[in-house]
């Protein structure tokens, strides 16, 4: 089990699993090309088993390695799941099942440690995002009902249903098209209207979402911070061995003094 376990976590193994998820990627990517399906459809096709094969054996190894721990790991149950799903028949009522062979390619966070790295970072921040989708949410209400009622009834295609007005605003606030396409046209029959739209842009897209960005960024400062905590721990229990070490070297020469002054 130890040797299993030593093969399925050294780094040959890994590169070996992300060259296979990349090479895999690739082949999927060319799937959608039809004249690519056309010439090499059989090879693809054989690649792709050969792929789901190797990843099968890699859980099933990885699973008599680590026995239950395996599944105490989120990680490790998410590998469990994107295989799983490849290994079900893609036919009948489970062919919508085929296009979620894809996410097979996001084995790679599972595999490369700084993307894990990333992607605990961003799960971290969720509690501090939910506050902030809420106020968003709040901000978008409140400016989807003003809109509705004020223009409603010249621009009913933008904003002649609260749904529609969500959807506009939220057009707005990625800046796509947003002077062009909607805030002029409307200034042409309110010319006041960007005293309502600009108020909207800053609070949404410049204030919102730089708060969303500040809280990734610090999220990710404090990973960091954790990693050169660890690092000095590491160096400390290492110096700490060290003098122990070197403590226990001069007592063995203090030992072998005192049987060489006895044996004289």
């Amino acid at each position: 089990m130890n040797k299993i376990k030593i093969l399925v976590e050294s780094k040959k193994f890994q590169n070996f699993i992300i060259i296979l998820i990349i090479l895999n990627g690739i082949t999927m990517g060319l799937e959608t090309s039809k004249s690519v399906t056309q010439s090499y459809g059989s090879l693809i096709n054989t690649f792709d088993k050969f792929v789901i094969t190797i990843f099968t054996i890699e859980v099933l190894l990885r699973i008599y390695a680590h026995r239950l721990s395996f599944f105490k790991d989120p990680w490790s149950l998410f590998d469990f799941f994107v295989v799983t799903i490849s290994l079900i028949p893609s036919s009948g009522g489970f062919s919508v099942l085929r296009i979620l062979r894809v996410l097979r390619l996001f084995r790679l966070i599972t595999v490369v440690p700084q993307m894990r790295k990333i992607v605990a970072a961003l799960i971290s921040v969720i509690p501090g995002m939910l506050s902030i989708v809420g106020l968003m949410s709040l901000i978008f209400y409140v400016f989807a009902i003003m809109a509705t009622n004020l223009y409603a009834n010249t621009f009913p295609q933008w904003f002649g249903t609260l749904g529609e007005s969500f959807y506009t605003l939220f057009q707005i606030m990625t800046l796509e098209s947003w002077s062009m396409g909607i805030v002029r046209p409307i200034m042409e029959v309110h010319p006041y209207a960007w005293v309502f739209f600009v108020p909207f842009i800053f609070v949404a897209t410049f204030v919102m979402i730089n708060l969303v960005v500040a809280i990734i960024v610090d999220a990710m400062a404090i990973l960091k911070e954790e990693e050169k905590d660890m690092i000095k721990e590491v160096q400390v229990s290492e110096n700490e061995l060290k003098t122990e070490i070197k403590s226990l070297k001069e007592e063995i020469q203090e030992l072998k003094r005192i049987i060489l002054e006895k044996n004289i």
